[in-house]
């Protein structure tokens, strides 16, 4: 199948899991995840009505971003803070804030640069070493760090669900992110309303459970001729 049937595909199943969830589909954002993808696939789905793409590294961006037509580029990948001032010129949104150190980094960058910068704040719900994100009882003091820095705008939260050919076993992760969130919002940090959290192989669970931006890319790429 090609790209943009691929799209659409994916597209159709977000659809049907909103309707599964009782959920308007337009409060769900695909990002497509161009991770080792040509410029030539990613302008394929751009041309096919794409919205917003995410990388995992600043430098493949680099690279990828400036041989496209404008586009909506989120950095989903760990984000060093040498990189921080790079990353601020190339993307609209961050999703792996982990840190009060990388946040000050992308304040610093962000005001340098004469703009702001949405930013989401990665959180380690399964607890897994390999993982990176902060633990759920640090994210709190984190974010009303990063809402007292100019410059940037946090918008919610990420997670990277443990591995598995089930879907069903990432189910408690994204449940744990949704009311992490939900806790956040009742202690009065009303500007968490994003969920990022659910790939390929699990993102209508995600959707099931409150996602917002869901992180699609081997659906849409990799089973393109």
């Amino acid at each position: 199948m090609s790209v943009p049937e691929n799209l659409h595909r994916i597209q159709q199943r977000i659809r049907l899991a909103c309707e599964r969830a009782g959920r308007d589909p337009h409060d769900v954002r695909l990002v497509a995840v161009t991770k080792n993808h040509g410029a030539e696939r990613v302008s394929q789905a751009l041309d096919a009505g794409c919205g917003a793409f995410g990388e995992n590294r600043v430098q493949e961006a680099q690279e990828k971003i400036p041989r496209l037509p404008p586009a909506e580029w989120h950095l989903i990948g760990h984000l060093q803070r040498n990189k921080a001032r790079l990353a601020v010129q190339l993307f609209h949104m961050i999703h792996s804030v982990d840190s009060e150190r990388l946040a000050r980094a992308l304040s610093q960058a962000a005001e340098s640069e004469g703009r702001s910068i949405e930013i989401l704040l990665q959180v380690n719900v399964s607890g897994e070493e390999s993982k990176f994100g902060a633990e759920p009882e640090q994210v709190e003091a984190l974010a009303r760090t990063a809402l007292g820095l100019p410059g940037l705008r946090v918008r919610g939260l990420m997670t990277m669900a443990p591995y598995s050919d089930d879907p069903e076993d990432a189910r408690p992760v994204f449940r744990g992110l949704r009311e992490l969130r939900d806790q956040l919002r009742q202690k009065g940090l009303e500007q968490l309303r994003e969920l990022s959290m659910g790939m390929s192989g699990d993102f209508e669970t995600a959707i099931e459970e409150g996602a917002t931006l869901v992180r699609v890319g081997s659906a849409i790429f990799d089973e393109a001729e």
